[in-house]
């Protein structure tokens, strides 16, 4: 028997009541699913109340141990998913020994999802510094207080090492710390999930052969 606190599996009422916009098959046109997905997100920035570009990062560690965490998407272009952190992180050094992840992307409020696998690259000392002079002035302080990932012995030497920096940087630009960039997904396979009736979902997946995108649909 399921724990109290999941949702028992919908009734027919339920799955009548679902949003109309799903039974739309023209949401799947189009050759080119970066565009695809750019229209999805779009969607999804109207409808979901917080970080519509939020997405669960997927890597493996020196084990070959699975690992995930969200994070927040910051550009996507024909060349791919573009994402910033702490080059020294846990996801950082998983990404630099092994430079291939999967992305998902969930929108409850449009029963959809996005899965996204790739290869790993870095992006530009241009591209970094662009992105992080955008981030609020205390966020670019963060990036230098926050040896993130490792020990902390307590939330009160976090905010210490905060007013440090603060004061290190009073009256200065803060610029980007050298630990401290981004990376690219180049996506080679991406699938486009929609909820549909009594669990005869809708799945179609672009594959990318000799630089070209070849589609197929999935059973459910």
């Amino acid at each position: 028997m399921s724990h109290a606190a999941i949702p028992p599996s919908p009734s027919r009422a339920d799955y009548e009541a679902q949003l109309v916009r799903n039974s739309d098959d023209s949401i799947f046109d189009g050759a080119d699913p970066m565009a695809v997905f750019a229209d999805w997100l779009k969607e999804a920035g109207t409808t979901e109340l917080n970080d519509p570009n939020a997405m669960t990062l997927a890597t493996v560690d020196s084990r070959g141990m699975p690992d995930a965490r969200i994070v927040l998407l910051k550009d996507i272009d024909a060349r791919g998913f573009t994402f910033y952190s702490n080059l020294e992180s846990a996801k950082g050094q998983e990404l630099a020994d092994h430079p291939q992840a999967a992305l998902v992307f969930h929108w409850k409020s449009l029963r959809r999802q996005v899965r996204v696998r790739g290869v790993i690259e870095p992006v530009t000392a241009e591209e970094a510094d662009a992105y992080f002079a955008s981030r609020a002035r205390e966020s670019r302080i963060g990036a230098w207080a926050s040896s993130q990932s490792r020990m902390l012995e307590s939330r009160d030497v976090l905010e210490q090492r905060v007013a440090e920096e603060t004061a290190r940087f009073e009256g200065k630009d803060v610029p980007r710390p050298p630990h401290w960039s981004g990376w690219r997904l180049v996506p080679v396979c991406i699938e486009f999930w929609r909820d549909r009736q009594f669990r005869l979902h809708d799945r179609m997946r672009f594959v990318r052969h000799n630089g070209q995108w070849d589609v197929e649909r999935l059973y459910p």
